[in-house]
């Protein structure tokens, strides 16, 4: 486990139906902490901003940027890092990128798999981040390896097993 400072995130809620999860800030904020904690990536020096919205405003980020018309649980978008010992300016925050996550998908998601709808907001949380650091799921082994990242995140913020049931990746 890495002692890197954590990154600065803001939590940016778009879509009313977010109002029915009081807690939903502070849960994605402990899950970044800890999902920054545990990877060995620099994102000390480093912000991330996290959107909340609805499934009508994620599908239309699904469809602009991925081509895919439909809603989705969360999507990440990492930002462009410049080039190795480019010269960066001094007083401006490296951005790791953003992530977005759709209230109604997770909402039935956790319902349907009969997850509070903390820990499953915290696997997302986590999920999105560690595509923003570099990690991917495309292929079977990198798909195994970010599972398996998650898992010992989770199980750190005492959530259990998000894949103990079934064989899908986010």
């Amino acid at each position: 486990m890495t002692t890197h400072p954590l990154p600065a995130t803001e939590v940016l809620i778009v879509a009313d139906c977010w109002n029915a999860e009081a807690d939903a800030e502070a849960v994605i904020f402990r899950a970044i902490e800890a999902a920054a904690a545990h990877v060995d990536a620099d994102t000390g020096d480093a912000e991330l901003a996290i959107m909340l919205t609805d499934d009508a405003g994620i599908r239309t980020l699904n469809q602009n940027w991925r081509g895919i018309d439909k809603a989705t649980n969360v999507l990440s978008f990492p930002a462009l890092q410049p080039p190795e010992g480019a010269q960066e300016p001094d007083d401006a925050p490296r951005m790791l990128g953003d992530i977005a996550i759709a209230y109604e998908t997770t909402r039935r998601e956790a319902d349907e798999e009969e997850k509070t709808f903390s820990s499953h907001l915290s696997h997302l949380a986590v999920h999105g981040f560690l595509h923003l650091v570099g990690y991917d799921h495309e292929k079977d082994g990198e798909a195994e390896a970010m599972e398996a990242l998650e898992r010992e995140i989770l199980a750190q913020l005492g959530i259990a097993d998000p894949y103990a049931d079934q064989d899908r990746v986010i």
